[in-house]
């Protein structure tokens, strides 16, 4: 897998049903330790509330785990885990605050509730893609410049450093699948004379 989705930022959001007021949390949790430190920190800061409902999600290992917390089983963590897994986000932890307003809502009325305060949580985090990118540099001549930084911005690369020397050495970053062709390019386009080193992969988060 060379790309997938987490929240771009911290997100809360929050609403009332029946009086009973629902407060949504998201947080970007890539090990299971940071999740579980979400998870008691929002234990922590709510202490008096009915019920801390949580649904988290690592990539890594392939972990997946929720908590109805005290609600009827499935009305809960199940919902809150279901809207991430629909819109294919991994490294999340949720955790959905409810405090009781005294009114019943039934299965249904707490499924519902769930999945919106997970919802509307999410919407204010944002989703970011994690992207694998991969460094690159090249030596090009000055009178090759200007058309192989054409090249490289038009393949989507992202230009860290330029040395101006004795010849222009630019140093840059591109989704990994798109290496290989804009080696390919540069060489076709310089004939021969721009050679492209390729250094690490490495994962990195781009807003959606």
């Amino acid at each position: 897998m060379t790309s997938f989705k987490i929240p771009a930022h911290d997100g809360i959001d929050e609403f009332t049903e029946k009086r009973s007021r629902f407060i949504g949390y998201v947080k970007y949790t890539p090990t299971e330790e940071e999740a579980l430190a979400f998870i008691a920190e929002q234990n922590e800061k709510h202490k008096a509330a009915g019920h801390n409902v949580y649904a988290y999600s690592i990539r890594n290992n392939n972990i997946m785990r929720y908590s109805d917390n005290g609600e009827p089983q499935g009305t809960a963590g199940l919902p809150v885990l279901d809207v991430f897994r629909k819109a294919e986000i991994f490294d999340f932890c949720c955790v959905v605050t409810r405090y009781f307003g005294g009114i019943l809502l039934g299965t249904g009325g707490l499924v519902r509730a769930y999945s919106h305060a997970a919802k509307i949580a999410l919407d204010a985090a944002g989703i970011a893609v994690m992207r694998l990118w991969t460094d690159g540099k090249m030596c090009i001549p000055y009178n090759l410049f200007e058309i192989v930084q054409k090249a490289i911005v038009e393949l989507g690369a992202k230009i860290q450093d330029t040395d101006y020397g004795a010849e222009v050495t630019i140093s840059f970053l591109i989704p990994t699948e798109e290496f290989e062709p804009l080696a390919a390019k540069i060489f076709d386009i310089t004939s021969g004379r721009v050679l492209t080193r390729r250094g690490e992969d490495r994962f990195m988060a781009v807003a959606e």
